[in-house]
């Protein structure tokens, strides 16, 4: 998936094919029973992201819900990057942090930094950041 920064609003331009062949339509029977009723997407389902530093990340998915990824390490390039791609890593959804990579366009090429840690943002969370973005 492709998602493209912009104002507080973000914009659905494409999607990329960049997750594996499955045609998985459901997520993992494990990944509601883990957790309490986690909640997972598809990288098509991300239609922006605003970084904040080089090692946090906040994906807008679907219309309502934001979701705050850490990064291993730092990626270096995503605060000056208008487009990023998410890819699933072993099934279309992306549940948890292991799950997905960022890939971001860099002035030497591709960066790719995996996500560690993922949660989505509660209703008062998700308000807070819109009051601050």
């Amino acid at each position: 998936m492709l998602a493209h920064r912009s104002s507080p609003s973000l914009l659905t331009l494409a999607a990329l094919a960049l997750v594996g062949a499955c045609t998985e339509t459901e997520p993992p029977a494990t990944a509601a029973a883990e957790g309490g009723g986690r909640q997972c997407f598809r990288p098509e389902q991300v239609n922006g992201f605003n970084p904040e530093g080089d090692d946090i990340v906040y994906l807008r998915v679907g219309a309502n819900d934001i979701y705050r990824a850490e990064i291993l390490g730092t990626c270096p390039d995503i605060d000056f990057s208008q487009r990023i791609a998410i890819r699933s890593r072993g099934t279309n959804w992306v549940c948890q942090g292991m799950d997905a990579e960022l890939i971001v366009p860099g002035p030497l090429g591709l960066d790719r930094c995996p996500v560690t840690s993922l949660r989505k943002l509660s209703d008062a969370e998700v308000h807070a950041y819109r009051e601050r973005n």
